[in-house]
C-alpha cells in the first residue's frame, strides 16, 4: 500500500540528483582531458583538484536550482515534457551562473568546453534517471502493486470528477472502491464505481481497516454532516481528505489566511499580487521588450516597407483593448488589411474578427498574420507597461462585455497584465478557437504563475508558436 512517503522519496531524489551532478562533472573532466579529439594546447593548465573544488558549490547550487524549478514537487499529474523542460531550464540557468562566477573570479584557465560537456551530460543523465523512475512506478501500478484503495463518502460533481481523473491516470496508483451516499439509490454506478450504502455504513466499514483513504465528496446539500463524518474517520485512524463540491469557485491551490485562529479561504489567489513577484516579472518584461525590439527590428523595418508599398493606409493599426484591472488601453499591431483599418472604422461596430479567406486582408497582411509578425509592435506596449511578455491575450471591450455574461470566471483574466503570448496560445488556442478553453488556460496560468512557467511559455512560443495555423 502507498504510504505518506513523498518526503522520503524527495530525499532520495535529492541524493540521486547530487550524485548525478557530481558524476556528470567528473565525467566531463575525463572526456575533456583524456579524449584526444578534445585535448588542446591549454589542457591541464589547472590541476584536477582545482576543477573538483568547484563541486562544493556546484552540487548544492544545482539542488537549489532544481527546487526553484519545482523538480521536487509531486509529479503524478505532470506530463513528461514539462519535467524535461524543467530539467533543461534549471541546467541552463546553472550553466549561466557558473560562467558568470568564473568571469567574476577572473578564472580564464577554467575550460569552458568542459563546462558545456557537463551541461549536456547532466541534462542527459538527469532525464534518463527521472524517466526511468516514472517508468518503474508506472509498471508497478499497472501490475497493481503499491496501490491505494479509497472509499468516497458522498455522491456529487466532485465525486464524479475525482473518479474520472483517477480512471484517466492509473499511474497515480489510486483505486476507488465504492461510494456511500444517503440520497442516491444503492447500486447506482459511475464509471465502474458503485454506491454501496448509506453514509452511516462507515461505522461498520472503518473498523475492518481495509482502506487506505477516505475521500469526503459530499454534495453541498449534505455539508451539515461533514463534522460528524470527519469525527468518525479520525477515530478510526484512516487518512481522510476533503474534496469540496465547489471547485468552480475555489481554485486548485486556495490561498488561506489565519484570522486570529479563524481560517479564511480566499476565492482566488493570484501570485502576481505579491510585490516581489510583480517587480520581478516587470523587470523581465522591460528587459525582454528591449531585447525583442532589437532582435526583431530588421523584420519590423521590412514589414513597414512592405505595408507602405502594399497600398494606402496607416502602417500601425491601433485598437482599444481591456487590460489590467479592466482598464482600457491602445494596442499596436501592423496593419494587415486594406483601407478598412483606420480610425473611423474602429469606431464603427462592424465585424471584429476576421474569417478564413477574408477579402480585406492584403497579401502582405496574410504573411504577417501567419508568422505573427503583425504582433511585434506590442513590444512597445510591454515597454510602457500596458502589457507583459506572458499573460492572457487582451480582448476588445465589446467582446469583454459579451463574454463576461456568457463564460464563467471570464473577468479573472484582467487581474494580471495581458500578454504577447500565453499558456492558451502555446496549447493551440489562438485566433478563431474556443474562448472557454482559452479562459481555462488563462485561469490556470493566473493561479499557478511562476517565473519558470513564463520561461517555459516563451521557449515554447519560439519553437512552436510563431507560425499561427489559426490566423486568417
Amino acid at each position: 500500500m502507498i504510504k505518506d512517503n513523498q518526503v522520503v522519496f524527495n530525499r532520495l531524489l535529492i541524493l540521486l540528483d547530487a550524485v548525478i551532478v557530481a558524476l556528470s562533472y567528473v565525467l566531463a573532466w575525463y572526456l575533456k582531458f583524456n579524449l584526444p579529439i578534445l585535448i588542446d594546447e591549454g589542457a591541464g593548465a589547472l590541476p584536477f583538484s582545482t576543477y573538483m573544488s568547484a563541486l562544493y558549490l556546484l552540487v548544492p547550487g544545482y539542488i537549489l536550482l532544481y527546487s526553484f524549478f519545482n523538480m521536487y514537487s509531486p509529479k503524478r499529474a505532470m506530463r513528461r515534457k514539462y519535467e524535461l523542460a524543467s530539467i533543461i531550464q534549471a541546467n541552463t540557468v546553472g550553466l549561466l551562473f557558473f560562467i558568470v562566477v568564473l568571469f567574476i573570479l577572473r578564472q580564464i584557465d577554467f575550460s569552458r568546453q568542459m563546462i558545456f560537456i557537463f551541461y549536456v551530460l547532466n541534462i542527459f543523465l538527469t532525464t534518463v534517471a527521472r524517466m526511468s523512475i516514472r517508468s518503474v512506478l508506472a509498471y508497478l501500478r499497472r501490475r497493481r502493486i503499491n496501490l491505494k484503495y479509497i472509499l468516497l463518502v458522498g455522491y456529487s460533481r466532485a465525486a464524479e470528477e475525482y473518479i474520472t481523473r483517477i480512471g484517466q491516470n492509473p499511474q497515480w496508483g489510486y483505486v476507488a472502491r465504492a461510494i456511500l451516499d444517503d440520497r442516491v439509490p444503492r447500486g447506482t454506478m459511475y464509471k465502474g464505481v458503485k454506491v454501496v450504502g448509506h453514509i452511516d455504513n462507515l461505522l461498520y466499514i472503518l473498523p475492518e481497516n481495509k482502506l487506505d483513504e477516505i475521500a469526503i465528496t459530499l454534495s453541498l446539500a449534505d455539508y451539515d454532516q461533514l463534522e460528524r463524518i470527519v469525527d468518525m474517520c479520525e477515530k478510526s485512524g484512516v487518512h481522510t481528505k476533503f474534496i469540496p463540491d465547489y471547485n468552480s469557485l475555489v481554485p486548485s491551490r486556495p490561498y488561506t489566511e489565519d484570522l486570529m485562529g479563524l481560517p479564511v479561504i480566499n476565492i482566488r489567489y493570484v501570485p502576481l499580487t505579491n510585490t516581489i513577484n510583480r517587480f520581478m516579472k516587470r523587470l523581465v518584461d522591460i528587459i525582454g521588450a528591449l531585447a525583442g525590439i532589437i532582435i526583431f527590428s530588421p523584420f519590423m523595418l521590412a514589414a513597414v516597407l512592405a505595408i507602405r508599398l502594399s497600398g494606402p493606409g496607416p502602417i500601425v493599426f491601433k485598437q482599444e483593448r481591456v487590460g489590467l484591472n479592466n482598464k482600457p488601453f491602445i494596442i499596436y499591431k501592423f496593419r494587415t488589411m486594406a483601407n478598412t483599418e483606420n480610425a473611423a472604422d474602429e469606431a464603427e461596430p462592424g465585424p471584429a474578427w476576421t474569417v478564413k479567406d477574408d477579402p480585406r486582408i492584403t497579401k502582405v497582411g496574410k504573411i504577417l498574420r501567419k508568422t505573427s509578425m503583425d504582433e511585434t509592435p506590442q513590444f512597445f506596449n510591454i515597454l510602457i507597461g500596458d502589457m507583459s511578455l506572458v499573460g492572457p491575450r487582451p480582448e476588445q471591450s465589446m467582446f469583454v462585455e459579451q463574454f463576461k455574461e456568457e463564460i464563467p470566471r471570464y473577468m479573472i483574466k484582467h487581474q494580471v497584465r495581458p500578454g504577447l503570448t500565453g499558456l492558451a496560445q502555446i496549447n493551440g488556442y489562438r485566433g478563431d478557437t474556443s474562448i472557454r478553453k482559452r479562459i481555462d488556460y488563462d485561469i490556470n496560468y493566473i493561479e499557478n504563475w511562476t517565473m519558470s512557467m513564463d520561461v517555459r511559455i516563451i521557449v515554447m512560443t519560439i519553437f512552436k508558436g510563431l507560425i499561427n495555423k489559426n490566423a486568417f
